[in-house]
């Protein structure tokens, strides 16, 4: 059976939720061969056997913490050479697409990124994409090459599917280009207890209509009621309320949660840009012409600061 290969985004070990989702769509296509590389690569096996992978192709160097994307594009590059996968999936951060881009140059291939579902095609792998602000849909194929494909977090479900997961060594050479770019230092990100912006399944938003920085004490009450990350819309960044890091939108994240809750968000087309393929939407907005209702699945017209409490107390004592 053709095999796939998989990108592992991990940190020391502990595998990220997107790479799971990958396995899923990476079994549509083929036999799913992981490539899992830096400090703890090796224990990213059992998990990755768990969700599918037939394979688990590890290297550790010090290049890899040491040096910018080249060398992890040398390692992927080598295990494309090693399987001859019919598509390659990485998942789609800012460092996956660059990888992912580096390696299309190499090998000559055709690249997709962005993709939010993937199947089987008669002529090979077919992605849809989100067009246009979100507007569109529309599905494609790469004409040249071996498909190099980028997929957004929670495009779709981490499904258990034990494989063999058989660990083998990958003999990486790094080339001239690998010691080019040193890091100099890392900060780690301060951690609030919450999801990922970009990964989480919830996620509540709040905007213009929370009137201060004071106030996101709901929206935070309200994710932490769910178990869900912390949005803001450009207009609640901008005015200094909330941090840019968190800003859902067109020149903020791009979010495909199963929900997303949108509380004081008028619903202009930046915003819509970077949400309109969650799920199931909600609005709390007191306006009722409001362009976010043209969106949602569910609209609530009223006071954002006396529904959202509500909500918050309602799941609360139904948790309870």
């Amino acid at each position: 059976m053709a095999e796939v290969l998989v990108y592992v985004d991990h940190v020391d070990g502990a595998v990220r939720k997107p790479t799971l989702e990958l396995l899923t769509l990476a079994r549509r296509l083929g036999e799913p061969v992981a490539v899992a590389l830096g400090a703890g690569a090796d224990a990213t096996a059992a998990v990755l056997a768990e969700h599918g992978a037939v394979k688990v192709l590890t290297a550790d160097a010090p290049e890899f913490t040491e040096y910018l994307v080249v060398p992890k594009v040398d390692a992927l590059q080598a295990a494309y050479d090693a399987v001859s996968p019919v598509a390659v999936l990485v998942p789609s951060s800012a460092e996956g697409k660059e990888i992912a881009a580096r390696l299309a140059v190499r090998i000559g291939s055709g690249i997709i990124t962005d993709a939010v579902d993937l199947e089987a095609g008669d002529q090979g792998p077919v992605a849809t994409q989100a067009a246009f602000a979100a507007s569109f849909t529309t599905k494609s194929r790469v004409s040249k090459g071996t498909p190099v494909i980028t997929v957004k977090p929670n495009s779709a479900p981490v499904e258990a599917a034990p494989a063999a997961g058989a660990v083998e060594a990958l003999a990486v050479t790094f080339g001239a280009l690998a010691t080019g770019t040193k890091v100099t230092g890392r900060t780690p990100r301060e951690s609030t207890g919450r999801p990922e912006l970009t990964e989480a399944a919830i996620v509540v938003s709040g905007g213009r209509g929370v009137n201060g920085a004071e106030n996101f004490g709901i929206i935070e009450a309200l994710a932490d009621s769910l178990g869900a990350a912390v949005g803001a819309s450009r207009a609640a960044v901008d005015a200094g309320w909330y941090p840019h890091s968190n800003q859902v939108g067109q020149t903020g994240k791009s979010v495909a949660p199963q929900l997303y809750i949108a509380s004081g968000i008028s619903g202009a087309i930046q915003h819509r840009a970077g949400m309109q393929t969650s799920k199931t939407i909600v609005a709390v907005n007191k306006d009722a012409e409001a362009p976010i209702f043209d969106l949602v699945d569910y609209g609530v017209v009223g006071d954002l600061f006396a529904v959202v409490p509500q909500l918050t107390e309602e799941i609360q004592a139904r948790k309870g």
